[in-house]
């Protein structure tokens, strides 16, 4: 299991000592929240600051996480920014397969998102093309919110799926995230889990992703 620690939670006084923070505590990716305060009811940060916080980290994979109505006008400033793995929603960009197609040929990771109450049916026909989908566990737009369950089993049958179909793109999970629920989320597929107030709120940020990392 790997361990995406998401800065939403952290100080966005001090972004390069919280992603520090993370890194030495476990976490194998800094996931960036990119809200546009259109597609989802907050605002956090460009590729600027993505490309700032690459800067310092150079050797750390990034994954940007694009809550935003225009993935396709965006996306590429992203993966110049130095970002290892960019996403976008299903809900934003019905027919995906051009902006896929762009991101890998710029050097990115291509990923796709869904919100909770989205079928993952939706990424069925593009799940070859892609290097990992990214299920929404609480409606997305802020960190702490309440884990919602009805997420494992949506889960779980993308992951059947892809192993009938011989497909062995990583699943992420996102959106309440804890020691409490990782037990049932690797159960059903997930591969990497992102994490945010449960591991920069928690007393003790090792021994969270620790306890993350060694869900079974």
């Amino acid at each position: 299991m790997k361990v995406s620690a998401s800065i939403l939670a952290a100080d966005l006084a001090d972004l390069y000592g919280s992603s520090q923070k993370a890194l030495k505590a476990g976490a194998d990716l800094i996931h960036l929240d990119i809200m546009d305060g259109h597609f989802v009811p907050n605002l956090t940060f460009g590729a600027p600051v993505a490309a700032a916080l690459k800067k310092r980290l150079p050797e750390v994979p990034m994954d940007a996480h694009l809550m935003i109505t225009d993935p396709a006008r965006y996306a590429l400033d992203f993966v110049k920014a130095g970002c290892t793995y960019v996403a976008f929603h299903a809900e934003a960009l019905p027919d995906a397969a051009l902006l896929i197609s762009k991101i890998r040929a710029a050097g990115g990771r291509p990923g796709m998102a869904v919100n909770p109450d989205t079928s993952e049916d939706v990424l069925k026909p593009y799940a070859r093309d892609l290097d990992y989908v990214l299920f929404m566990s609480v409606n997305p737009g802020f960190a702490g919110q309440k884990f919602m369950p009805e997420v494992v089993p949506k889960l779980a049958r993308f992951t059947a799926w892809c192993r009938a179909e011989g497909l062995s793109l990583e699943r992420a999970v996102d959106g309440g995230v804890s020691p409490e629920n990782a037990g049932d989320l690797a159960a059903a597929g997930a591969t990497i889990l992102v994490a945010s107030a449960s591991i920069y709120r928690a007393p003790d940020m090792a021994a969270a992703i620790r306890s993350l990392k060694s869900a079974n």
